[in-house]
């Protein structure tokens, strides 16, 4: 059943061709990439000549209720959002049947290329720099009772040392969640939702650590072993992964990523 969808979409979901003008206004320049519900251009504004991103539900979903929901629920929450390291959306169209929305440009290098294609590493001060850097994002979104849900290097980009969140496509506000459930498990799920997003961090911590790792062992070992770090850097990790209690908001893990930073500043 799964070969036959992939050879289904393989067919259907044929990106437009670049030159392609979208609404009467966006002239396709490229392809970005192909996400598991959508497509994503790059194009040319003919209107004011920036370039904007341009994200289109794939073909083979526009029938699909639930693909469709994601979809619009994406849109409805970078609607509330307002931050100048977050995609603005601009508008929202229909074009030839298929579903589309524009989106600012970001010009910045995704942190997974930097890592495998620039063969970029990150020591410990640098990769605690850019948790910081995210947990920020990661408190205004939850201020807002938005949570992420998809917090990976993929989605984030730097540019001069600034960074960059995208992909929402996942994200859930807390206000949809509670309509779906009892009022007994409103409380629950948004605390798995928070959990999730910290959770998150703490794999991309570990990811980005594992960049200057060169393996000695041929038997794979845990990465509290394989990792020399401080000690404040492991505990911040036990418990963003939850081997230890977990955190209860954003301002706990911020003193101890400051704590952290200050113990590897001390110790180098």
């Amino acid at each position: 059943m799964r070969a036959i969808r992939k050879c289904y979409q393989f067919f259907v979901d044929k990106p437009f061709e670049k030159g392609a003008v979208l609404n009467g206004r966006y002239e396709i320049v490229h392809v970005i990439g192909m996400g598991s519900y959508g497509i994503v251009y790059l194009c040319n504004d003919l209107k004011t000549s920036e370039n904007k991103v341009i994200k289109q539900l794939r073909p083979s979903k526009k029938r699909s209720k639930k693909d469709i929901e994601l979809f619009k629920n994406e849109m409805a929450i970078l609607r509330m959002l307002n931050h100048k390291s977050i995609p603005t959306l601009f508008e929202a169209f229909a074009h030839d049947g298929y579903l589309f929305y524009v989106m600012n440009f970001i010009d910045g290098d995704n942190l997974e290329d930097q890592i495998f294609l620039g063969k970029k590493t990150f020591n410990e001060k640098e990769s605690l720099l850019i948790v910081s850097h995210l947990l920020e994002l990661v408190d205004y979104l939850h201020k807002k009772d938005i949570y992420h849900q998809d917090l990976r290097i993929p989605n984030i980009l730097i540019k001069n040392k600034e960074l960059f969140l995208i992909d929402f496509g996942l994200s859930k506000h807390r206000a949809a969640v509670d309509s779906h459930h009892t009022l007994s498990n409103k409380q629950e799920c948004t605390l798995e939702m928070q959990l999730q997003d910290y959770y998150d961090l703490g794999e991309i911590l570990l990811y980005l650590l594992y960049t200057t790792y060169s393996s000695k062992n041929k038997k794979a070992l845990p990465w509290t072993e394989e990792l020399s770090l401080e000690p404040d850097t492991v505990y911040l990790l036990k418990r963003l992964l939850r081997i230890k209690e977990p955190y209860s908001n954003t301002n706990e893990i911020s003193a101890d990523v400051c704590a952290a930073l200050k113990a590897e500043e001390k110790a180098h």
